[in-house]
């Protein structure tokens, strides 16, 4: 049977929040923000008075014995009044031969991991001049792998991860995410065995004579620092294209191990359905006029080096490569500014694997993965703004700045609706003030606002820059008007939560009424709120969020029936029982009363508490996610005036 389906929207309600409550979070986040920046200044120790034009790497690396040696050519310009010094962030490590200015020997130290460098006189605001420093030496590796020395099937594999703080570790540097170089190149001198891949272009390869070959990347785009690359070895090149219109086409190239390269051969092929998914989705694939293409490396995950990602063996699957596929979009193209905003790259590309799988596999599919991704960002702890930007582990937290905040852009897809939602997407990649650029959250909200025509300051303050997510218990009765119009009268209670203390969100109710499905959209901006309102069709019965749009956990809903006759205080077994992971428990009041049901570990310990308010007579039923708990026997304890009743009940997971 067809059912019809009927959506109203409620703009009114019982209850309202001051706007006074947003503000004072917004200013109290703001005020942490900037002193925890200032708290946190050691992790960007690059010279705030210099703004990088250029990066230009001259390198050769060997192994066995392991080394690297080269020039780092920087161009820069003044970014304050004036200045006679400046610095680049550099490990001790490494051995600092000379340092040049505009091609002529020059006076420095190398303290405190800072090549501390003499300027030949004052240079005036927006002067600019080049540095090029001659050094060598072992890396020493940190992060997730700065610098790599390791081998496969016998042969050397050299590679680079410097996100976050890892690029010092083998080139000086200005160490920070914020000012991205206008373009970059790179000359890399290796073993005539191997070959050497980066960023952009392959300009040229160079036998040297002498048992090396020098190849040379260019990139003309701007690029953070931290993905500038190096991978190194016996690969295997193969190229795919993406087709951009029909006659043009771009390369993708994929250098992978020789012994691989069978079992990696699918996901290749795939990628240029990726790119033009998110090409539709976004707007057109940022670096068309270079390449996109894969380096594989030995490293345990994946990383998204702008136009080349490089991955471990494990990453070569549908959802890691999409994932860095996105970055080009969302981390390189726009990069968050700081750490603390690491949600802008780390959130987009996660939410972006869930675009994918939808364009690929269809609705169903992607409601079946943002199911999963829910599960782990209900085990996010703090807020999605990172705190702790000291931390690498607090940075790329994978169920909050992964998980999480990807499910920030489902849930601002579910206020927006489909179209504006990617409008707002194209929009933040377009933006003339962001592309090429860097950004904090509150220029991706300004685009979102101005894109959607509505404030979301509620929306980005509490979920950002709060913690947890809502729990909803909701109440409800219906009484007939006349006909086949029904009076609704529906409560929403969330239970205390720290900060904020409650959610404001738009939020869905369907009703299964004898005509058929409703959809009521209500603005819920209380802890707890009432609302009234008239359906056609005698509901019997309602489903809160039914398309699952709110990061959330749902205590229960009850049907309180006014007329209730010879109803006893009754507690039923849960069902399902055994279960994994939710399960759901009736139970029957005949009278008003002050109503607790508590679940407890076979110690007899308190777990949680399920219902703790005062109840209408009435028959209730509430549904149970176990959420992090392990299996086990746990009992669950009614208590409602003078009467208690336990169960038991058996989480098998």
């Amino acid at each position: 049977m067809i059912k019809k389906i009927f959506t109203f929207i409620i703009i009114f309600a019982s209850i309202s929040t001051p706007q006074d409550v947003y503000n004072y979070l917004l200013n109290s986040e703001k005020e942490k923000y900037f002193r925890t920046s200032k708290i946190s200044g050691v992790n960007y120790p690059g010279d705030t008075k210099i703004d990088v034009l250029y990066y230009g790497l001259k390198l050769k690396v060997s192994a066995n014995p392991n080394y690297l040696s080269g020039s780092v050519l920087i161009k820069m310009k003044v970014d304050t009044t004036e200045i006679n010094t400046c610095f680049l962030d550099l490990k001790n490590g490494l051995i600092v031969d000379s340092v040049l200015l505009n091609g002529n020997r020059t006076t420095y130290t190398h303290l405190n991991h800072k090549v501390n460098i003499d300027l030949d006189r004052v240079y005036l605001y927006n002067e600019k001049y080049a540095v090029d420093v001659f050094y060598r030496g072992i890396p020493n590796p940190t992060g997730f792998g700065s610098f790599e020395f390791d081998t496969h099937n016998g042969f050397p594999i050299i590679w680079t991860l410097s996100e976050p703080y890892g690029a010092p570790d083998w080139f000086p540097c200005k160490d920070t995410p914020a000012d991205k170089a206008d373009s970059s190149e790179v000359w890399i001198t290796v073993a005539d065995n191997l070959s050497a891949v980066s960023n952009g272009t392959l300009e040229s390869v160079t036998n040297n004579g002498n048992g090396t070959k020098t190849f040379h990347w260019k990139n003309q785009y701007t690029i953070a620092h931290y993905l500038i690359s190096l991978a190194i070895t016996n690969y295997y090149q193969y190229d795919t294209y993406f087709k951009y219109t029909e006659s043009d086409s771009m390369v993708i190239t994929h250098f992978v191990y020789q012994e691989n390269f069978n079992a990696v051969k699918n996901i290749l092929d795939e990628t240029d359905d990726m790119i033009e998914v998110f090409s539709n989705r976004y707007s057109m694939y940022p670096f068309l006029s270079q390449k996109y293409g894969h380096a594989q490396t030995n490293q345990s995950g994946a990383m998204e080096h702008q136009t080349c990602t490089s991955l471990g063996l494990s990453a070569f699957n549908p959802r890691t490569v999409s994932h860095e596929l996105a970055h080009q979009w969302y981390g390189d193209m726009i990069t968050c500014k700081d750490w603390h905003h690491v949600w802008l790259n780390e959130g987009f590309a996660t939410y972006s694997a869930a675009v994918y799988i939808e364009a690929k596999e269809g609705k169903a599919a992607y409601d079946t993965y943002i199911i999963s991704e829910m599960e782990l960002a209900r085990a996010a702890q703090g807020t999605i703004w990172v705190e702790d930007i000291t931390d690498i582990n607090e940075i790329f937290n994978w169920n909050r700045s992964y998980k999480k905040a990807g499910c920030v852009l489902h849930m601002l897809r579910g206020i927006t609706g489909d179209s504006t939602f990617f409008d707002i997407m194209r929009a933040y990649a377009d933006d003339p003030n962001l592309k090429w650029g860097v950004a904090v959250t509150e220029d991706f909200q300004d685009v979102a606002e101005n894109v959607y025509g509505q404030d979301l300051d509620y929306f980005f303050q509490e979920w950002i820059y709060g913690e947890n997510y809502p729990k909803y218990t909701l109440g409800w009765n219906k009484s007939q008007i006349s006909g086949d119009i029904y009076h609704i009268n529906l409560n929403i209670y969330q239970t205390v939560n720290t900060d904020p203390p409650y959610f404001t969100m738009p939020v869905q109710i369907k009703f299964d009424t004898s005509l058929g499905d409703t959809i009521v959209t209500l603005f819920n901006n209380a802890q707890n709120q009432n609302f009234q309102f008239n359906i056609f069709g005698e509901p019997s019965s309602i489903v809160f969020d039914p398309g699952n749009w709110i990061l959330k956990t749902l205590l229960g809903i009850t049907e309180v029936r006014y007329e209730i006759f010879q109803v006893d205080y009754n507690l039923e077994q849960n069902y399902p029982n055994p279960f994994n992971p939710t399960t759901t428990i009736k139970y029957s009041i005949p009278e008003m009363s002050k109503v607790s049901l508590i679940l407890f570990n076979l110690l007899g310990e308190e777990v949680t508490t399920l219902v703790n308010e005062e109840k209408v007579a009435g028959t209730y039923e509430l549904t149970w996610y176990a959420e992090n708990l392990p299996s086990g026997v746990y009992f669950y304890q009614l208590r409602a005036g003078d009467f208690i009743s336990t169960r038991k009940m058996i989480l098998m997971k």
